[in-house]
C-alpha cells in the first residue's frame, strides 16, 4: 500500500513538472509577465513608503503644525524640567530646557526629515525639484515656481501635500500598469499552453489503434479533450498570473510592516503575522489535497454525463422507435445527479477557504488595533502599520485561490497525462522503407490474429496477385473484416506475416503503405463538410475538375447537380452525411476512392444495405473503381462477386473453401449453400414484386 502511495505522489510531482514544461517555448513572454509581477511588488512597496509622509502631512495640516497647542507645549515643558537622576534642576537648567522647547534648533524634525527625503529622491531621479533651507521647494519645470512648505496660517502648504499625492498616484499607477502586463502575458502563456495540450491530446488520440477505440468510450474521450483541458485552462490562466504576482505583493507588504514596526518599536503586528500564518496555511494545505481528490472524481462523473449524451444522441432513432425517451431521461438524470453531488462537495471545500481566511484576518487586525490603542499610538502610526496589512489581504486571498485552482488543474492533469501516456498506435520499425509501387502480389503467410485472447484468424494462407479480384465470404464474426484491416495494417498479426511483393507490411512506412490502399466500407464515413470536400478528403491538391470527374465515374455527379442538393458540390452533408441517402453517401465514398486512385482497393460489403436500383448504380460505380486495380472484396451479396478471380470462404477464422464461383458451386459446400439460399430469396422477392 505504501508503495502505491509513493507512486501516486511521484505521478503528481511529475504532473506539476510536465505541466510547467509546456510553458518553456514561451519563456520570453513568461519572463515579461514575471518581471512585471516583481515590479508590481516594487511599486506597491514604494507607494507604502510614501504613505507615512503623506499621513504626516495630513496630520500636520489638521493639527496646525508641530507643538501648536498650549497643552502640547505645556506637556513638553513639564517633561523637560521634571526630575532627572533623582535631583532637582537648577534655575538655569530649567530656563535652558524651557528655551529649547519654545525655540528648538529644529522646530520640526519630522518636516526636516521629509524635506531631506524629497531632496534625495529629486536628485536620484533627476526630477525638476530642489529644496531651499529645508523649508522651501523650487519647481523648475514646466515653469519656475517656488513655495514655502509652511503657509501663513502655520499649516502644511497644499503644494507640498500635492507632491506626496502625485508620488503616491504615480507609484499606484505603475503598480496597476504592471499588474495588467503581468496578467496579460502570463494568461497568454496559460492559454497557449492549453492550446498546445489540446493539440497534443488530439494528435495522440488520432494515432491510437483501432483496438484502443474498440475498448474506449467515445464520450469519455470527448470529455477528456474538452472538460479536462478546460479545467486546466481556467486554472493555469489564473495560476500563472497570480502565482508570479501575489508572493511579491505579500513580501512588499511584509517588508513595509517590518520597517514601520522597527521605526515605531511596535512589534505586535509582526507577532500577529507570525502566529496567524501557520493558522492559515495548515487548513489551506489540508483542504487543497481534499479538493484535488474530489475534483478528480468530478471529472470522471462529467465524463459519464457526456458519454450518456453521446450514446443517446447517436442512437436517437432507436430510442424513439423503442419509445424509451422517458427511460433515457431518467437514466441521464441519475448520472447527472451523481456529478452534481460531487461538484457540490468540491465547492464546499473550495468556498470554505476565503471565509476562513477572512475571519482570521479580521480577528488579527482587531487584536492589533486594541493593542496599539492601549499603547497610545497616533493615527499616522496606525495607518502606516495597517495599510500594508490591509493591502496584503487581497494577494493572500488570491494565493489561497491559487491553491484551489492548482489542485483542480492537477486533478485534470493527472487524467490528461494518463491518457497522453497511453500508446497503442501501430509503431514503425526502425529503418522502415517506402512502398514505392505494388508490382506482384499480396500474400498471407500462415497468419493468426487474436483480439483480447479471442482467436479471430487461424493459420490463414492465400495470395492476391496484382490485377486480381479476390473476395471473401463467411458468417458474421468469421474474420472477413480482420483480413482487410491486416492488409492496411490497422492491426499487426500475432503470428505469420502479410507481405507485399515479398516484403512484410511491418517493414514499410505506414503512410506510404496506406497511400497505396483505398477503402470503401459498408457504412461510409462522411464529415460535416461539403460534398466536394468529402470527395477530395485525403487529396488536398485535387482540382474541381478532378473531383467532378471522380463523381461522374462513381455515378454521383447527377444527384449532386440535379437540384436535389441546392448548392451542388458545395452542399454541406451534415453530421455523418445525414442530408444524403444511403446510396448517395456510398457513391460519394466511391468517388473518394476513385480520386485517390490507389493500386489496391478494399471493398467491405459496399452494396449490402442498398435497394435494387441504387445497388445497380453503386455496382456500376464499383466496377469502374475496380478497373486496373487489385481488389479485395468482402462480400455479402454473392451476385456481386461471381466474376472474382478467387473466392475465399471463412468459417471461425479458418479458410474452409477457395476457388472461382463455378468451382465452389461444384464443391457443394458452404458457398453453394449460401448461394442457393440467396438465389431462392432473390427469386421469391422478384416474384412478390411482379405479382407472379
Amino acid at each position: 500500500m505504501s508503495r502505491i502511495k509513493e507512486n501516486e505522489k511521484e505521478f503528481k510531482r511529475q504532473s506539476y513538472l510536465r505541466l510547467l514544461s509546456y510553458a518553456k517555448p514561451y519563456w520570453f513572454r513568461l519572463t515579461i509577465g514575471v518581471v512585471a509581477g516583481f515590479m508590481v511588488g516594487g511599486s506597491m512597496f514604494a507607494s507604502l513608503m510614501v504613505l507615512p509622509d503623506l499621513m504626516n502631512a495630513v496630520e500636520y495640516s489638521v493639527g496646525g503644525g508641530p507643538s501648536r497647542t498650549v497643552s502640547k507645549q505645556a506637556a513638553k515643558i513639564a517633561a523637560a524640567i521634571e526630575n532627572q537622576d533623582g535631583r532637582e534642576l537648577t534655575k538655569e537648567e530649567k530656563e535652558k530646557a524651557i528655551a529649547e522647547v519654545l525655540s528648538p534648533a529644529d522646530s520640526d524634525p519630522k518636516l526636516t526629515q521629509s524635506m531631506d527625503k524629497l531632496e534625495h529622491y529629486a536628485q536620484k531621479l533627476h526630477l525638476p525639484i530642489s529644496v531651499e533651507n529645508k523649508r522651501k521647494v523650487n519647481i523648475s519645470w514646466p515653469v519656475n515656481y517656488t513655495f514655502s512648505v509652511i503657509d501663513s496660517a502655520g499649516r502644511m502648504a497644499w503644494q507640498f501635500f500635492l507632491i506626496y499625492v502625485i508620488a503616491f498616484v504615480i507609484g499606484w499607477t505603475i503598480k496597476n500598469l504592471m499588474t495588467y502586463i503581468n496578467r496579460y502575458f502570463t494568461r497568454w502563456v496559460g492559454a497557449k499552453v492549453i492550446a498546445d495540450l489540446r493539440d497534443e491530446i488530439f494528435k495522440n488520440l488520432v494515432g491510437q489503434s483501432l483496438k484502443f477505440y474498440g475498448k474506449m468510450d467515445v464520450g469519455h474521450l470527448i470529455s477528456r479533450c474538452t472538460n479536462d483541458t478546460s479545467a486546466i485552462e481556467t486554472s493555469v490562466a489564473n495560476i500563472v498570473a497570480d502565482a508570479t504576482r501575489c508572493p511579491i505583493e505579500i513580501l512588499s507588504c511584509v517588508a513595509a510592516i517590518v520597517i514601520f514596526s522597527m521605526k515605531l518599536h511596535n512589534y505586535s503586528l509582526l507577532l500577529v503575522l507570525l502566529v496567524g500564518t501557520p493558522i492559515v496555511i495548515l487548513p489551506v494545505a489540508f483542504l487543497g489535497r481534499r479538493i484535488r481528490k474530489i475534483y478528480k472524481g468530478s471529472f470522471a462523473k462529467i465524463a459519464e454525463v457526456i458519454s450518456r449524451m453521446h450514446e443517446v444522441f447517436t442512437g436517437i432513432l432507436v430510442v424513439k422507435a423503442s419509445n424509451t425517451e422517458e427511460l433515457e431521461v431518467r437514466r441521464f438524470h441519475k448520472v447527472n445527479r451523481k456529478y452534481f453531488r460531487t461538484i457540490v462537495h468540491a465547492l464546499k471545500m473550495q468556498l470554505l477557504m476565503s471565509p476562513m481566511m477572512e475571519v482570521i484576518g479580521v480577528a488579527a487586525t482587531l487584536v492589533f488595533l486594541v493593542y496599539s490603542y492601549s499603547r497610545g499610538y497616533n493615527f499616522t502610526a496606525l495607518i502606516a502599520m495597517l495599510a500594508p496589512a490591509i493591502l496584503a489581504y487581497r494577494p493572500i486571498k488570491d494565493l489561497a485561490k491559487v491553491v484551489t485552482y492548482l489542485q483542480r488543474s492537477m486533478a485534470a492533469a493527472d487524467r490528461y497525462f494518463d491518457l497522453i501516456d497511453t500508446h497503442t498506435g501501430i509503431r514503425e520499425r526502425s529503418g522502415a522503407v517506402e512502398l514505392e509501387k505494388f508490382d506482384k502480389e499480396i500474400s498471407f503467410n500462415n497468419v493468426s490474429f487474436a483480439y483480447d485472447d479471442n482467436d479471430i484468424l487461424k493459420g490463414v494462407n492465400f495470395k492476391i496477385k496484382k490485377g486480381q479480384v479476390v473476395a471473401v465470404v463467411g458468417e458474421t464474426g468469421s474474420g472477413k473484416t480482420t483480413i482487410a484491416n491486416l492488409i492496411a495494417r490497422f492491426y499487426d498479426v500475432n503470428s505469420g506475416s502479410v507481405t507485399i511483393d515479398g516484403t512484410d507490411v511491418r517493414d514499410f512506412k505506414i503512410d506510404s503503405l496506406r497511400e497505396h490502399i483505398g477503402i470503401v466500407t459498408q457504412t461510409p464515413v462522411l464529415f460535416n463538410e461539403t460534398i466536394a470536400h468529402n470527395i477530395a478528403y485525403g487529396c488536398d491538391d485535387a482540382t474541381q475538375e478532378q473531383i467532378v470527374e471522380a463523381a461522374k465515374k462513381a455515378n454521383a455527379h447527377e444527384f449532386i447537380v440535379d437540384g436535389r442538393h441546392g448548392e451542388g458540390y458545395e452542399t454541406e452533408v451534415g453530421e455523418k452525411g445525414f442530408k444524403l441517402s444511403g446510396g448517395e453517401k456510398q457513391r460519394v465514398a466511391i468517388a473518394r476512392a476513385i480520386l485517390k486512385n490507389p493500386p489496391v482497393l478494399i471493398l467491405d460489403e459496399a452494396t449490402s444495405a442498398l435497394d435494387t436500383v441504387t445497388e445497380r448504380l453503386v455496382q456500376e460505380a464499383l466496377n469502374r473503381a475496380m478497373e486496373n486495380r487489385t481488389v479485395f472484396a468482402i462480400a455479402h451479396r454473392l451476385s456481386t462477386i461471381q466474376h472474382a478471380d478467387l473466392i475465399i470462404v471463412l468459417k471461425n477464422g479458418v479458410i474452409t473453401e477457395r476457388g472461382t464461383h463455378d468451382e465452389l458451386l461444384k464443391q457443394e459446400g458452404i458457398y453453394r449453400n449460401l448461394y442457393e439460399t440467396q438465389f431462392k430469396t432473390s427469386e421469391t422477392a422478384t416474384a412478390d414484386e411482379t405479382g407472379e
